[in-house]
């Protein structure tokens, strides 16, 4: 049966035409009544158009396979069906990653409290998911767990307010901290391991229209022997590493350059080793002086 919503994530929203019924069921889980148009009409809005289709496999008939389009484009490979909604959900990062011009994006993490936010560039594997669920436990509301939407010229972060992607390990020691969160069906054995998306909190969902100003720039990297190893970076070090997960800066050229120029001179930076992802909060909460 075929199935066509409205996914409104502030200030983007899909049009998602599927035909799995794993999908349809995680976004409604996920996401929530308040976020999803499941009767949309062909005259309401959407800023983008997708598909999630399962299909029989070339030479495995009896097995379905899942193909993600925006348009007639096409970025990934086929996936196995039992994968499609975690494929839903990259494919609409890499939506916005490839077609937005009007902000700077980071592949980052952003949390935010008192409207002071911190920027978590990080790369795969390194705990970024991880960190950002320990700033939800600690009352902090997720901006986005993956594409940080930064005004050019500015230290203005737009909300993109979507579930976190959590990997192998990490799903257990979340739902621990944040039992009350909905959670995915487990998409086993991709390339990221076995993956979860969590749903974003109460405060997170109720403030996703609410800019918050970057006060901190964080890169957290796990190691099971350091408990908690604080390394100030220079402006020039926090410049590379925002610099090297930026999606657009190629195409957003000088002004692309400029922001991110802006936010290594003007805001604090770390590299943070950790064990303990409490203990960065704890860091970070003293150092731009937040009440706990």
């Amino acid at each position: 049966m075929m199935h066509e919503v409205i996914l409104n994530t502030v200030p983007f929203s899909f049009r998602v035409t599927t035909n799995s019924t794993l999908v349809i069921n995680n976004l409604q889980r996920v996401y929530g009544s308040a976020n999803l148009n499941t009767a949309p009409t062909e005259n309401d809005f959407a800023h983008y158009s997708v598909s999630l289709l399962l299909q029989r496999k070339v030479g495995r008939p009896w097995k379905q396979q899942a193909r993600f389009k925006c348009d007639d484009l096409e970025p990934f490979l086929p996936m196995d069906a039992d994968k499609s909604y975690a494929m839903l959900e990259w494919g609409l990062n890499w939506v916005i990653a490839a077609h937005e011009v009007s902000h700077v994006i980071v592949h980052a993490g952003v949390l935010a409290k008192d409207n002071k936010a911190i920027l978590l560039p990080a790369h795969p594997g390194s705990g970024k998911s991880t960190t950002s669920c320990a700033f939800m436990k600690h009352g902090w509301r997720l901006l986005s767990d993956e594409l940080a939407l930064i005004t050019p010229n500015t230290l203005t972060v737009t909300p993109f307010v979507r579930p976190v992607c959590l990997k192998n390990a990490s799903v257990d020691i979340v739902s621990e901290w944040l039992p009350e969160q909905a959670k995915s069906d487990i998409a086993p054995n991709t390339h990221k391991g076995d993956v979860v998306h969590l749903a974003p909190t109460e405060i997170s969902w109720r403030e996703k229209g609410c800019t918050a100003s970057l006060s901190a720039v964080v890169l957290p990297s796990y190691r099971a022997d350091t408990y908690c190893e604080i390394q100030p970076l220079t402006h020039r070090q926090a410049f590379n590493q925002i610099y090297e997960h930026c999606f657009n800066i190629g195409i957003l050229g000088a002004q692309g350059f400029s922001t991110l120029a802006g936010i290594a001179d003007k805001v604090s930076a770390y590299h943070i080793t950790f064990n303990e992802a409490d203990e960065i909060v704890s860091f970070i909460e003293e150092t731009l002086a937040i009440a706990t």
